[in-house]
């Protein structure tokens, strides 16, 4: 049976996997620079980064279906990553605030013939106009650590969110419909290589 590796340490997206059915043989987060560079637009560094994280694990196991995944939050052209600390995560919370900003999902998938399909979902997300107590109680929480734009939005930033047009999976960390179609037309399907 070929192995699936999901190129990435985030919970969410073995979550996410998990739900469709596919659990990955191993996960062997890729160690690579996630510095934007001079003037790069959310969609090339979210496909970049996933290409790149893609590349570095294949390197090793070439008779393997790779997942990588990158995510980012923008309004207009300023990019949110993860926040380092509570004061940049109530930044972030408050210049989202009432405005719609949009999550460019990457995803690279490199099948075991060396194929690499890549790809960018976006994602549109209103925020209702948050209170500084709305704010300050989600920055306590610290759901925000370790998630682009500072939030999570299948946790408490649930409530903040007004309409969302596009994948609900995108914004979480993968979006499965693109992720089971790019599988399922290169031969994997449903855990099981054909």
């Amino acid at each position: 049976m070929t192995r699936l590796i999901l190129a990435s340490a985030s919970p969410r997206r073995v979550d996410l996997l998990k739900q469709v059915g596919i659990i990955p043989d191993a996960i062997l987060p890729a160690d690579i620079d996630e510095t934007e560079l001079k003037n790069e637009r959310p969609k090339d560094l979210v496909l970049r980064l996933a290409r790149s994280k893609a590349e570095h694990v294949a390197k090793d196991n070439k008779d393997a279906f790779i997942i990588a995944a990158d995510t980012t939050v923008a309004l207009g052209t300023r990019m949110f990553g993860k926040a380092q600390n509570e004061a940049e995560a109530r930044t972030i919370l408050q210049k989202l605030s009432g405005r719609t900003h949009k999550v460019y999902g990457g995803i690279c998938v490199i099948t075991p013939t060396g194929k690499t399909i890549a790809r960018c979902i976006t994602t549109q997300v209103k925020f209702k106009r948050l209170s500084d107590l709305e704010i300050g109680a989600y920055v306590a929480s610290q759901e925000w650590k370790g998630k682009a734009g500072a939030y999570g939005i299948q946790g408490l930033a649930a409530g903040f969110v007004a309409e969302i047009r596009g994948s609900y999976t995108n914004i979480v960390g993968l979006s499965l419909y693109d992720i089971m179609n790019i599988l399922g037309g290169n031969g994997y399907t449903h855990g099981q290589s054909t």
